[in-house]
């Protein structure tokens, strides 16, 4: 039989598992589930956490439903999934294996996301200035660990690792002592040096922050252990490689040549082109721009217009609608079958001259940004057409982050579109052609989990 590379996804609303055949470098096999992972009572402090346990329980159903008879002839495992984002447990006991092959969560906190708000603007301006090219942002990890330190430092008392969720995951895999991290989920955490490939360690240590729990540092695309058991058929002693982002894995999935630029809508949304082999980000955050410089690989790294307003916007409308028919007491729809109606009724609309400005997440450059409505007029408020310029506006947004123009100074010629969101709204897609001079074109099996096999396929591992 093949042998087969093992990718995993954790993303922010989703777990997803595939077989890539490491001969072709096909999808063999695959399953998705929703992790319905998200807790409610944030304690008034715009806090967004998820259930740990639960999104390791919806990994461990995702692997159920792939054939055991390949899974036992997996010859490395791929971890990736949502970036930024913390997750704090203790060493050795982080998780249990007691139910056969299956390990479910044990001492760890919840996930405190990316979309986490309790770090304010004076919260975050009191911070020490990293030695970093990126800036620090609510959300970003060791943003979190100085907002405990301040308001909860007996909560930091109770760990001795951190990482993101798939860095935990990966953790407790193979068995580790403390956290093994890429540059590209600690330059997510901010405080981490591109350049050099290490924590700004004098800094943290200086402002009191507990350095104890900054990971180890393993090249992206490296392994990072074994697995330390049989898990659900793939053999004990099985390579698995250093976790890494979601958006990277993204990326290297579905862009085929330099002069491709990558357009990703799923929860949030991003627009990247890969830089020269040559750059070198600048040496200080520029916290005004749009465009970030990510770390990719081999010491390369991609400009990004990473908007925090994606398919989350058209989900927040379908949510305003379920809240407005639960007060009238209408008869209530199922929230795929609301979101199903909406694409529906928008298909052959038009927006007029109706603008929605879906930023009702900020922005990372500009975080006090707020959604609007203009050119609001009597005769033009069908369903159908909001939800067109909804989706509109998605587009408007990304592009005015990073214009075709400067697409083309880079010699990008097409546009690669992927994305859970582009996927499954045929509006949002017709905007994306609307919205760039350059084609846009769909890759095919083209997502994190298959971009995470597909980097340890083109390694050997």
């Amino acid at each position: 039989m093949s042998s087969f590379i093992l990718g995993v996804d954790l993303g922010t609303t989703s777990v997803k598992a595939v077989l890539l055949d490491a001969a072709s470098r096909a999808v063999a096999d695959g399953h998705s589930l929703p992790t319905v992972a998200d807790l409610s009572d944030d304690g008034g402090i715009k806090a967004k956490e998820q259930h740990t346990g639960r999104i390791v329980d919806t990994l461990n159903r995702c692997m159920s439903h792939l054939p055991r008879e390949k899974l036992q002839h997996v010859r490395s495992v791929g971890v990736t999934g949502q970036m930024h984002g913390i997750v704090f447990w203790k060493e050795k006991s982080g998780c249990d294996w007691s139910n056969g092959d299956v390990f479910t969560a044990g001492d760890a906190s919840q996930l405190i996301t990316w979309q986490d708000g309790r770090c304010s603007g004076d919260f975050l301006s009191s911070l020490p200035p990293p030695d970093s090219h990126i800036g620090t942002a609510t959300g970003f990890g060791c943003a979190t660990v100085f907002w405990y330190l301040k308001h909860r430092p007996e909560f930091l008392r109770d760990f001795t690792a951190a990482g993101t969720i798939q860095d935990y995951v990966v953790s407790m895999l193979c068995g580790l002592d403390g956290c093994v991290m890429t540059p590209q989920n600690a330059a997510s955490w901010g405080f981490f040096n591109t350049s050099s490939n290490q924590w700004n360690e004098n800094t943290l240590r200086s402002a009191g922050f507990p350095v104890h729990l900054l990971p180890r540092i393993a090249p992206s695309g490296g392994v990072a252990g074994k697995t330390r058991s049989v898990w659900h058929g793939v053999p004990a002693g099985t390579p698995v490689g250093a976790a890494l982002g979601d958006f990277q894995c993204s990326v290297y999935s579905c862009m085929s040549a330099r002069t491709d630029a990558v357009l990703n809508i799923g929860t949030s949304a991003q627009l990247t082109f890969a830089m020269p082999a040559d750059f070198t980000p600048p040496g200080s955050p520029q916290p005004d721009s749009p465009v970030a410089y990510y770390p990719y690989f081999d010491s390369s790294f991609l400009a990004v217009a990473a908007s925090l307003n994606g398919g989350n916007a058209v989900a927040t409308f379908a949510e305003m609608l379920t809240a407005w028919m639960t007060e009238l007491g209408a008869e209530q729809l199922g929230d795929s079958s609301l979101y199903e109606k909406l694409i529906h009724c928008a298909l052959d609309q038009d927006a007029g001259d109706l603008q929605v400005t879906p930023t009702v997440l900020g922005e990372r450059h500009a975080p006090l940004r707020l959604g609007r409505v203009t050119n609001i007029s009597a005769s033009g408020l069908s369903l159908g057409r909001v939800v067109r310029a909804l989706c509109r506006g998605v587009l408007a947004n990304v592009a005015a982050m990073m214009p075709g123009e400067r697409l083309r100074a880079a010699g990008v010629t097409r546009i690669v579109g992927n994305g859970s969101a582009l996927a499954r709204n045929e509006v949002l897609r017709q905007e994306a052609a609307r919205a760039f001079p350059q084609p846009v074109v769909y890759a095919q099996n083209a997502d994190s989990a298959a971009g995470v096999a597909m980097v340890l396929c083109d390694r050997g591992i």
